[in-house]
């Protein structure tokens, strides 16, 4: 049983509140990529996770590691031998890991004959892992757990860029001016007829923990200024909390030569090209 763990990107992440525990709420619009990891499932007596592909690299194949926790949250006791095929960088911003998890809750829960978790123990692995269980476009709010599915969308393409430098999420957080901003604008009900349409949406948007995360590692200023900088691109931006940053192309063609182009300009910096998917 083989299970793709696509990249999830903020398209727009707006930070509109901060709860008395300390959680922040939050406002995005959430899509998948045509790039990501695969989580591949077989039966077994016991449970284990074997890690490998070109990003396994310090990824734990232990309890620390989400598709474990995702595993003992669904059946404590149960076996399965899970083995994690990672080529989406580590703490990117792009929800790797909890599209792992979510991808083995899925393929688990299959395997062992068991519903998914409820919504709450869901959102125990992480704020991302709702989204990525649901896997289609939609807008992200609370602090995680409120997800409504977005309208459809037209043809996108993505550019994925990582310089590679560790971009600490609390720390980002943390260097936040305020925690109250504004909301997402209105969605149009009919969506947007174009990806350029959208991209005019995206531009009354922000990114509120790209600021912060700029601060911290400039070095994410460079990234969104070559992406911006690539023929077609309609939006450079950063996802999540860094430091993984996007440009939205409306076209495939368009994408493959921006990442080729960016791929040249610093071999160091982990650069993919994918369709948004719908």
């Amino acid at each position: 049983m083989k299970q793709f763990a696509p990249a999830k990107v903020n398209l727009a992440l707006h930070v509109t509140g901060r709860r008395a525990d300390g959680y922040h709420l939050l406002d995005s619009l959430v899509v998948f990529a045509g790039a990501g990891d695969w989580v591949t499932i077989a039966p077994a007596e016991r449970l284990s996770l074997c890690v490998s592909g070109p990003r396994a690299a310090g990824v734990p194949d232990d309890g620390r590691n989400l598709i474990w926790r995702a595993a003992e949250l669904l059946g404590p006791g149960l076996g399965a031998a899970i083995t994690l095929d990672k080529h989406l960088p580590a703490a990117g911003g792009i929800g790797g890991g909890s599209a792992d998890a979510a991808a083995a809750l899925r393929g688990l829960a299959a395997l062992w004959g068991r519903p998914l978790p409820d919504a709450g123990a869901v959102l125990s692995l992480g704020a991302d892992v709702p989204v990525c269980l649901f896997g289609r476009p939609a807008r992200m709010a609370g602090i995680g757990e409120d997800i409504t599915p977005l309208p459809p969308l037209p043809p996108l393409w993505l550019v994925l860029v990582n310089a590679g430098v560790a971009v600490p999420t609390g720390p980002v957080f943390k260097a936040l001016a305020r925690a109250d901003n504004p909301p997402l604008p209105m969605i149009p009900p009919q969506g947007w007829p174009s990806a350029e349409a959208l991209a005019e949406w995206l531009a009354q948007t922000r990114n509120d923990l790209e600021g912060p995360a700029r601060m911290l590692v400039p070095q994410i200023g460079d990234v969104i200024a070559a992406i911006a900088a690539q023929k077609g691109c309609l939006l450079a931006r950063m996802s999540g909390s860094g430091g993984t940053c996007f440009g939205l192309f409306a076209t495939a063609q368009s994408a493959r030569e921006a990442a080729a182009a960016l791929s040249a300009q610093d071999p160091a910096w982990w650069v993919q090209d994918a369709a948004v998917l719908g």
